[in-house]
């Protein structure tokens, strides 16, 4: 039996076991906190008890999640699918008791229901968010990966495979690829260096590819010179030898609710739609951010009296550090920040400059000598960027977006860079949970100009989520 086979078979056995725990503890965890634990409480005419309902709805919860493909190995480990289809299965499954309950005039207990569906879902959801952390660890050691026959151009296999190897968590492992229609040259690719195993343009060459190298599946990447027919073909001989068939379109960082397909002639047409922050999305983001940031001035409230007592009690100077920051659309507001760095910081960069550890119009310093005591820590655990909070009630920042420049930084864009000013800078963003100062310049606009693209309310709230736990870890941050 393949590797790959293997690792499948053992993920949906440990799926289904922890999902039938996690059924029947929420339903039978329901039933003795509404009911006690004398199984005799019948519903008014009816000849059955809740036991044996009980009984029939773990069966059934268990059943759907398998019928909406919340196991199924492609949706393990990475992306919110399996845990969509975890959620829709159970929501489904309750609101057809909800309108069984209701045509047939069946008097369910509200607190049964009440118990079980959210215990049930909570359960579900935290099992298959533990299974995938395990999934995670063996997948960045390699292990319980789908190996991958990369097809297509070398430039294109090229991007994909590095693509994958930044993403191992998704569990895709490329081994090897094929160039159909090239002219034969040497036996690895030159940028991924995967052995390239073809170059012939028909399907039985490609499948005796993957036969070489034991692949579990196929990634047709663009610029592959094959004919549509040809593709036809090897999608059958894949089908029936339960291999699966990816395409790996050139679109990058799009978010998956921006493509939608649509059949035309047999043709699958994928449709791109653009992304806008007007109406009611700029409203209710705003409307967010006012919320929000209010809340969190009065939590904070006494952690930043705290602050600035220590920073006055350390070093000389201001509390608050003001600097001029570009906005959306390029307008310049006032950036608080509690003062981390030495009265005369700004003059001394100059002296520094030849010490810088960034990269791109960024200047990063590890061991910056302008640091004060206090600010080192504060820097660590981002506490100096507590009274950014009011620039966020006020509006010229956002809690989530891209990071703040500074005017000499937007002067050194290039053109595509500017898309960041399209919406407002953020006191978190996507750079800040994905490794903050450690990130290189490229890799800090790709990820900011991927927020300005994809932007969603659901987004900023997970971004949110993710931005405690870098913020504790410390991080990237100095």
């Amino acid at each position: 039996m393949p590797a790959g086979t293997d690792w499948r078979l053992r993920s949906s056995r440990l799926l289904r076991g922890v999902d039938a725990f996690v059924v029947v503890w929420a339903v039978v965890g329901a039933f003795i906190i509404r009911f006690g634990i004398e199984p005799d409480f019948v519903i008014v005419g009816q000849e059955f008890t809740y036991a044996w309902l009980s009984v029939a709805l773990a069966v059934v919860w268990w059943v759907m999640l398998g019928a909406w493909n919340s196991r199924q190995p492609r949706v393990l480990g990475a992306g919110p699918d399996e845990y969509k289809r975890v959620a829709a299965a159970s929501l489904w499954l309750f609101g057809l008791v909800a309108i069984v309950s209701y045509v047939f005039r069946v008097d369910t207990a509200r607190g049964y229901v009440g118990v079980a569906l959210p215990a049930g879902l909570i359960g579900l959801l935290l099992g298959r968010w533990l299974i995938r952390q395990h999934l995670s660890v063996n997948r960045q050691r390699g292990l319980s990966m789908s190996r991958l026959l990369l097809l297509g151009g070398p430039s294109a296999i090229a991007h994909l495979a590095a693509s994958l190897e930044g993403a191992k968590h998704a569990g895709y492992l490329p081994v090897a690829a094929y160039t159909p229609g090239t002219h034969e040259g040497p036996g690895f690719e030159a940028e991924s260096g995967l052995p390239v195993l073809g170059f012939k343009p028909d399907a039985r060459s490609i499948v005796d590819a993957i036969d070489a190298c034991g692949a579990d599946a196929v990634a047709v990447s663009a610029g592959v010179q094959l004919h549509p027919q040809t593709l036809r073909h090897l999608g059958w001989e894949l089908a029936s030898r339960n291999i699966g068939l990816i395409m790996a379109p050139a679109l990058t960082d799009i978010a998956g609710p921006r493509i939608h397909t649509q059949q035309v002639a047999g043709l699958p047409l994928i449709h791109v739609t653009t992304p806008t922050l007007e109406g009611g999305q700029r409203v209710a983001k705003r409307l967010f951010d006012v919320v929000v940031s209010g809340l969190l001035i009065m939590i904070s409230a006494p952690i930043m009296v705290v602050v600035a007592l220590t920073i006055a009690a350390d070093s000389r100077g201001p509390v608050l550090f003001r600097q001029d920051r570009v906005g959306i659309e390029g307008s310049h507001f006032q950036m608080l920040k509690f003062r981390s760095m030495v009265v005369d910081a700004e003059q001394r960069l100059a002296t520094l400059v030849r010490h810088n550890e960034g990269s791109g119009v960024l200047f990063k310093m590890k061991n910056d000598p302008r640091i004060t005591r206090v600010g080192r820590f504060l820097r660590k655990f981002s506490l100096d960027e507590l009274p950014q909070l009011f620039n966020i009630f006020a509006g010229s920042m956002s809690l989530v977006g891209p990071r703040p420049p500074l005017p000499s930084e937007v002067a050194a864009y290039e053109h595509d860079v500017r898309r960041r000013l399209l919406v407002k800078p953020g006191l978190t963003g996507l750079w800040q949970v994905s490794g903050r100062s450690n990130l290189s310049w490229q890799d800090s606009v790709r990820l900011d100009l991927y927020y300005v693209e994809n932007w969603s309310l659901a987004g900023d709230l997970i971004i949110l989520l993710r931005t405690f736990r870098a913020v504790f870890r410390g991080a990237g941050a100095y």
